[in-house]
């Protein structure tokens, strides 16, 4: 008997943005496989009986690898139980999602992905700024700063990013921010870009330009969300 995947975003953190569907699997499941930045409160409501599994990665720390990961996943449906896998933000979204959703499809394993509410653009929100903004800009551009990104691991497009006008959201992106905004600076984007750097699912907030942000966000530590562009300024009216 084979069970069943559930691949699931849980959004920004907060337990209330988690989806309906996700919460009913999340209700249903016999195991858990839950991520560092998932909405782990939501674990104190399941039965006493599922099996809860932190497979949380923190930077230059794994507790277990993708593959170990994905193999725990498939163990589990293959002794027919109703597994999820629930990370944060949405699984699509620099979550790996696919990874596992090819796992699942290559093993012949039932699964279903669960959109969640990426923190891409939730997080930004939270602080007062919309990513997009009718007569600011129509466009809004969502990049990794995992790598440096003067790095040949970097696959990010940063000189046609600089040449633009849309907003840049980059996740993962504390640790080289300030190469990432003197890359930005040098490709062509003016100094004098709004930046903001949102943490702790907006309780902190550092507002500076391109030129000055590498100084004023001493001291944030990940995960954060980058904002990069001429929305940032609605902040001071939208923020609440």
């Amino acid at each position: 008997m084979t069970g069943h995947v559930a691949i699931v975003g849980g959004g920004p953190g907060d337990p209330g943005l988690l989806t309906l569907r996700g919460f009913d699997l999340l209700k249903q499941a016999d195991v858990v496989l839950v991520d560092r930045l998932a909405p782990r409160s939501l674990l104190d409501a399941l039965r006493p009986d599922v099996e809860i599994v932190d497979v949380g990665k923190e930077p230059h720390k794994h507790r277990r690898s993708q593959r170990e990961i994905e193999a725990l996943m498939l163990d589990r449906a293959r002794r027919g139980l109703r597994v999820v896998r629930l990370k944060g933000g949405d699984p699509y979204v620099f979550g790996r999602g696919g990874e596992e959703a090819h796992a699942c499809a290559a093993a012949g394993v039932p699964y279903e992905v669960v959109p969640g509410v990426t923190s891409a653009v939730a997080v930004p929100a939270l602080a007062g700024i919309p990513v997009t903004q009718r007569g600011v800009t129509q466009e809004v551009t969502i990049v990794s700063g995992h790598a440096h990104p003067d790095s040949p691991e970097s696959t990010v497009d940063w000189d046609r990013l600089a040449a633009g006008t849309g907003t840049i959201v980059v996740l993962m992106g504390v640790t080289h921010l300030a190469a990432i905004a003197s890359r930005l600076v040098r490709g062509g984007r003016r100094g004098s870009t709004p930046v903001a750097v949102v943490a702790d699912s907006a309780a902190r907030v550092v507002v500076a330009t391109l030129d000055t942000v590498d100084g004023a966000a001493d001291g944030i530590e990940p995960p954060a969300v980058v904002v990069v562009g001429d929305v940032v300024a609605l902040r001071d009216l939208l923020a609440s």
